[in-house]
């Protein structure tokens, strides 16, 4: 059973953070403005959940039935799942699998799967923080603010946090990204299930490819301005508001 925190009452949230987060995270946002029963969970490998019995072949499927085997054993019957950047991709694969899945939120995540240099990358980084998992971790940490002078003591206690994974838990999440599945088709068939909340300015998905990805439902397109990939500390008010809208 994985790490998890529960507050509120009320239909469920599932709150899952991104690469090299916890569901610290959170913290960011005044979820307990929200009118539901929340449910934090920290992914393997990070924050308090340790990373055990994983399979020889890493994959987001994995890590979503992780959760799914969580939210059984809290007995949590019917949810909705808001989810950051990695947490996004468990998002989807959660929704695919579990009916009792309602509503999928992607902050700052995307459902389109890598292009093959993405792909290299991720490989790439897999070996890397084997090596060098400090400075891997410090220089990939600020990259995802658009104003880094202004979030100064936020990313400082982030990279602290980060540094504290094991390399083995980096490398496994980086390799599960790039195994990870294709929801175009899947988004197609029922985009109201679905809200899409981006950073104008997140360098790592840009948001032009995002206005062409959902042309054919732009309503469920939603847009935080003055933020990058890490929209939820940018704009948290903006991000309340989509929270919100969708849920």
């Amino acid at each position: 059973m994985l790490y998890s925190s529960v507050f509120g009452s009320g239909p469920a949230i599932v709150f899952l953070h991104g690469f090299l987060e916890s569901s610290t995270m959170w913290e960011a946002l005044p979820l307990g403005t929200l009118k539901h029963q929340c449910i934090f969970i920290d992914l393997p490998g990070h924050g308090n959940s340790p990373l055990e019995n994983m399979p020889d072949n890493p994959s987001v499927a994995w890590l979503a039935d992780q959760v799914i085997s969580t939210l059984d054993q809290l007995g949590i019957n019917s949810f909705s799942v808001v989810g950051h950047s990695m947490g996004g991709y468990v998002a989807l694969e959660i929704k695919r699998r579990a009916p009792e899945c309602e509503k999928v939120v992607l902050l700052n995540s995307n459902f389109w799967d890598d292009g093959e240099q993405k792909k290299i990358d991720r490989v790439r980084v897999a070996a890397l923080v084997m090596k060098a998992k400090n400075l891997f971790i410090q220089e990939a940490i600020p990259h995802l603010f658009h104003d880094t002078i202004k979030h100064e003591k936020t990313i400082l206690s982030l990279v602290g946090e980060a540094k504290n994974m094991e390399a083995s838990s980096i490398a496994f999440s980086s390799l599960a990204m790039r195994n990870r599945s294709d929801f175009s088709a899947h988004i197609r068939e029922n985009p109201r299930d679905y809200l899409f909340i981006h950073g104008v300015l997140d360098r790592l998905i840009e948001v032009e490819e995002y206005h062409l990805k959902t042309a054919a439902f732009p309503e469920q397109l939603y847009l935080v301005d003055g933020a990058g990939h890490m929209s939820h500390w940018e704009n948290p008010s903006k991000v309340m508001k989509g929270i919100k809208s969708a849920l």
